[in-house]
């Protein structure tokens, strides 16, 4: 009887305890959480905490309350211009209602089927009224901005919001993008052509230029040089005159030793020549006046070179 009774007891107190832990809920704080009674909504529970529910009669749908990532598969947009443009885009949304998000969609992958649905006409709506130059450089932000208000707006009617939409890549097709390669190379290659004939033209003028000054300036030397040597033989010219009528005698024989010097030098010079000559005064007297009759002969031989 007593071990009947205490095995009713325990009985009793696992059921007590299934029973309190089926009654209480814990959310956390990436969480959210409705309470449907046979199916119908009956509470949220948007904070963190722990929560009681009927056992048997009531359960909870756990909603995520973090903040989720939307990517599309990059989609190829025509621009304002007619220009194609392949474009990448993500989104990040938060479930901002979960009564409406869950009688809606009831799921993320619904939602985010729907929300891809929402980026997409967006996309090809904003950036159809759009240039090229405006989303790849001048006012992708603004466009960004255009579209993430645009889907917010229709993401109400599922209880999302969203917080922000970004293009990651908005670039020509393949096929565009070697065209248009091509026309650039082409047009850098034409830019470098002008630019190396342009510097061989300005090349070709300095040099003429420059060859032009040299021949100026050596002309300008040379007449310069002429006339400094002119100038300085004519101030010989004047310094010898001058000596010359200071002490003709010695100027006289000053020149003679020059001659000798000259005449006689190693040079391998042969000269056939009157000892008695005027030419060798000086050998024959000091003052270079030979004791000779008057009227002598003139030298009888003249000089040959071997």
């Amino acid at each position: 009887m007593r071990n009947g009774f205490f095995g009713f007891l325990a009985i009793v107190l696992v059921g007590l305890a299934v029973l309190g832990y089926m009654s209480f809920f814990v959310v956390n704080p990436t969480q959210q959480a409705l309470v449907l009674q046979f199916g119908e909504i009956r509470r949220t529970a948007q904070e963190p905490g722990l929560y009681v529910k009927i056992p048997f009669i009531q359960n909870v749908v756990i909603i995520d309350h973090r903040l989720l990532d939307l990517n599309m598969e990059p989609k190829e947009v025509i621009a304002a211009d007619k220009k194609r443009l392949v474009v990448d885009a993500f989104a990040r949304y938060k479930i901002s209602n979960p009564v409406l998000f869950y009688q809606t969609v009831n799921n993320v992958r619904e939602a985010d089927l729907r929300l891809s649905t929402f980026l997409d006409a967006s996309l090809r709506s904003e950036l159809g009224r759009a240039l090229f130059t405006d989303v790849v450089r001048d006012r992708r932000a603004a466009l960004m901005e255009a579209i993430r208000k645009d889907i917010d707006r229709r993401s109400n009617e599922i209880g999302v919001n969203v917080v922000d939409v970004k293009i990651r890549r908005a670039d020509l097709p393949e096929a565009n993008s070697q065209a248009v390669f091509r026309r650039m190379q082409t047009e850098r290659q034409r830019e470098a052509t002008e630019i190396r004939a342009q510097g061989e033209e300005q090349a070709r003028r300095i040099k003429s230029r420059a060859d032009r000054d040299a021949t100026v300036l050596v002309a300008e030397a040379k007449r310069d040089a002429e006339k400094i040597r002119g100038d300085g033989d004519a101030e010989r010219n004047r310094i010898f005159a001058s000596a010359y009528s200071q002490d003709p005698d010695f100027f006289a024989f000053y020149r003679s030793m020059q001659a000798y010097l000259t005449g006689m030098g190693s040079g391998g010079t042969r000269m056939v020549i009157s000892p008695k000559s005027d030419f060798f005064r000086f050998f024959q007297a000091p003052e270079g006046r030979p004791e000779t009759p008057a009227g002598s002969a003139a030298p009888a031989a003249a000089a040959s070179g071997q």
